[in-house]
C-alpha cells in the first residue's frame, strides 16, 4: 500500500518503520518500542533538525504513526507528544522553550500531553473555562480537564486555558476571555489527576485534570498571548491528520487479518476468500482506506506547505474519512472471521471498541460535517 505519489526517501521510510513494527507486533512493550522508534530518529521526523528532529513534516510522522498501526504496535502518544506540542513549540515557542523541550521530544526522553477538552467544553472549544490570571510575573491556572490521555508518563502537559484581554480603550468594556497555551509540568503543585475508567483497554490511560491555583513562571506561556487562537489550530490540524494516520493503521491491521484468514481458511471446496460475499466487501474495505489515505497525504501536504486555511479543511476530511474506512474494516474483518473474530488468539474483538477512537476523538464526525458544510459549502450555521 505505498501510494505512488510518495518520494522515494519516504517509501523507505514507510518500509523501515514497518520493519520496526514488525519487529514488535500486537501484544508489544509500549516502552521498548518508543525507545527504539525514537532512537532511529522516528518519533521527532517532523521536528526541526536544529533541535534534533529530522527536519521532515506531518508528511514523514503520519507515515511512522500510520506503519506502526498496520503492525499491530500503534503509539498513541505520537499524536499528542511530537505532533500537537512539539508543532507548537516549534512554530510559536520561545527560542528557551525550543532548547528545552525540542530535543527530548525528537529523542524521546521527553513526552507532554495536551490538554483542551472539558466536562463542559467538549466540542464547543469556546466554552473552556480553565483560566489564567496574572500574579505578578507568574501565571495562576484555575480549571477542571477530561479524557486527557497519557498524563502519568508525560513530563509536562500543553493546558489550554483563558486569559481576559485588556478593556477596549473606545468602549471602556472589559476584555474578554482568549485561548492561551501553557506548558505545566506534571508535579507541578496543585496539578492533580485522576485516572477515568475505561472499557477501552490501551497503554495510554485516560485522565481527569484539576488545576487548583496552579502557579505558573511568565515563561510557561507558548507563543504570543495575542495570538492564542492561531497557536491553538496550529497543533489541531497536527491532531486530525495523525488521527487518520492512526485509523488508517488499524483498519490495515484488521483487514490483513481477514484477508489472511480469508485465504487459508476453507469450509467447502475453496478458501472463504473465494466467494464474493467475503472477497468483495474486504476489497471495499482496501478500497476505503486507500482513498482516506490519499486526503490524509493531502492534508499533510498542506500544512507542510505552510497553507493552515486548505490545510483544516483536508485535515477534517482526512479524519472523518479514516475514522468511517477504519470502523467499517474493523467490522468486516471481525465477521470475516465469525467466531474466532470474537477470540484472544485473533486480537481483533479490542479494536471494535478502539476503532470508535477516531469516530469520537479528537472532533466528533458530526462536527466535522458541521464544518464542512458551513466552511466548503457555504451552508448557514447551525450554532
Amino acid at each position: 500500500m505505498t501510494g505512488v505519489i510518495e518520494s522515494q526517501e519516504n517509501k523507505d521510510l514507510r518500509a523501515a518503520v514497518a520493519a520496526l513494527g514488525a519487529r514488535h507486533g500486537r501484544g508489544f512493550d509500549r516502552a521498548a518500542l518508543w525507545s527504539e522508534a525514537a532512537k532511529l530518529g522516528y518519533l521527532g521526523v517532523n521536528l526541526p533538525e536544529e533541535y534534533g528532529g529530522g527536519g521532515g513534516g506531518m508528511a514523514e510522522l503520519s507515515i511512522v504513526l500510520e506503519e506502526l498501526g498496520a503492525a499491530g504496535c500503534p503509539l498513541l502518544m505520537m499524536v499528542v507528544s511530537p505532533a500537537i506540542c512539539g508543532t507548537v513549540i516549534a512554530r510559536f515557542g520561545t527560542e528557551a522553550q525550543r532548547r528545552t523541550w525540542l530535543p527530548g521530544l525528537a529523542d524521546g526522553s521527553l513526552t507532554m500531553a495536551f490538554g483542551i477538552t472539558e466536562p463542559d467544553a467538549g466540542s464547543n472549544s469556546h466554552r473552556i473555562t480553565t483560566t489564567a490570571r496574572r500574579d505578578g510575573d507568574d501565571w495562576i491556572l484555575t480549571g477542571r480537564k477530561v479524557f486527557i490521555s497519557g498524563v502519568d508518563i508525560a513530563d509536562a502537559t500543553l493546558i489550554v486555558g483563558r486569559t481576559r484581554s485588556a478593556p477596549d480603550e473606545r468602549t471602556g468594556r472589559s476584555g474578554g476571555l482568549k485561548p492561551c497555551l501553557f506548558i505545566v509540568p506534571r508535579d507541578t503543585p496543585g496539578f492533580e489527576r485522576t485516572g477515568i475508567d475505561m472499557e477501552l483497554q490501551a497503554a495510554e490511560k485516560q485522565f481527569e485534570l484539576v488545576l487548583d491555583d496552579v502557579r505558573l513562571p511568565a515563561d510557561s506561556l507558548v507563543g504570543d498571548e495575542d495570538a492564542g487562537l492561531l497557536q491553538l489550530f496550529a497543533g489541531l490540524n497536527p491532531e486530525r491528520i495523525m488521527t487518520a494516520a492512526f485509523a488508517i493503521g488499524m483498519g490495515r491491521y484488521a483487514l490483513a487479518r481477514a484477508v489472511d484468514y480469508a485465504t487459508t481458511r476453507q469450509v467447502w471446496k475453496l478458501p472463504i476468500g473465494g466467494h464474493q460475499a467475503i472477497a468483495h466487501p474486504l476489497a471495499q474495505a482496501h478500497i476505503e482506506l486507500e482513498l482516506a489515505r490519499l486526503m490524509m497525504q493531502k492534508a499533510a501536504a498542506l500544512y507542510d506547505s505552510g497553507d493552515d486555511i486548505g490545510a483544516g479543511e483536508a485535515a477534517n476530511m482526512a479524519k472523518y474519512a479514516a475514522a468511517e474506512a477504519c470502523v467499517k474494516a474493523v467490522d468486516q474483518a471481525v465477521h470475516t472471521l465469525g467466531g474466532n473474530g470474537l477470540t484472544r488468539e485473533y486480537g481483533l474483538a479490542p479494536l471494535i471498541t478502539a476503532a470508535r477512537v477516531a469516530r469520537i476523538a479528537p472532533v466528533s464526525r458530526e462536527m466535522i460535517l458541521n464544518y464542512v458544510s458551513h466552511q466548503s459549502l457555504g451552508l448557514p450555521k447551525s450554532y
